[in-house]
């Protein structure tokens, strides 16, 4: 079987299905020979990874918003709408968008407004988390990231994913808590998941509300605007 391999300083194998391709991360001392056997006893595993891979790119290319769909705000259903003029923006009842717009168009105008919220809301939530943890972020932005929702700098600058903002209030505060408690805790040790927790007793349901909506945003293709 074909497969990319990378080496790097890990103790153990790992296999990777990225963009319908395999790719393998092994240890630098690891012989050739055992990570073929390693890969050819996950033949199986790896076959079914490439075929849900495959069907998830096809959902991918199929996705497509008209008017009168829906986008996803803070974990609530919003009505996509034209509206004349030239602008476009959210009224907490829809997302307004300019008329005649292609649906590549307005998955554009909705991605630029998902920016706009976040930066809004995020730095909200994570100005109100950093009073209750006593700590100060250098800054707040936002990105454009697919797989990680937020990210905490060594200079203690916060990252977060414009697609955070779909996700429901109690789940963008979790990602709000867990990065700020990389400011003290640059890892995820017991003493980091300590300070979640205390903030956030019930985190670990947060978590799996937040891999639910991974799961759906990996059969969705956002535009990278």
């Amino acid at each position: 079987m074909d497969y990319t391999l990378i080496r790097s300083q890990r103790r153990t194998a790992a296999i990777h299905i990225i963009d319908g391709g395999v790719e393998v991360r092994a240890p630098l001392r690891m012989a050739k020979r055992d990570i073929d056997r390693f890969v050819a006893s996950k033949e199986k595993w790896i076959n079914d990874r490439l075929v849900q891979s495959q069907l998830s790119a096809e959902q991918r290319r199929a996705f497509i918003l008209y008017y009168g769909d829906t986008a996803t705000y803070r974990g609530v259903e919003y009505p996509l709408t034209a509206k004349a003029g030239k602008l476009a923006g959210f009224d907490n009842e829809r997302f307004y968008l300019p008329p005649d717009l292609t649906p590549e168009q307005i998955k554009s105008a909705v991605v630029q407004l998902y920016r706009r919220l976040a930066k809004l809301h995020l730095t909200t939530r994570t100005e109100h988390y950093a009073g209750l943890m006593n700590v100060s972020p250098a800054a707040i932005k936002i990105n454009a990231a697919k797989t990680r929702w937020g990210s905490c700098s060594t200079k203690k600058s916060l990252n977060f994913s414009w697609r955070l903002i779909m996700a429901d209030d109690a789940v963008i505060d979790y990602v709000v808590v867990h990065e700020l408690a990389h400011i003290t805790q640059m890892n995820h040790s017991t003493r980091f998941w300590a300070i979640v927790a205390d903030v956030l007793p019930d985190y670990k349901e947060r978590q799996k509300r937040l891999k639910a909506l991974q799961k759906r945003l990996n059969a969705e293709d956002w535009l990278e605007t």
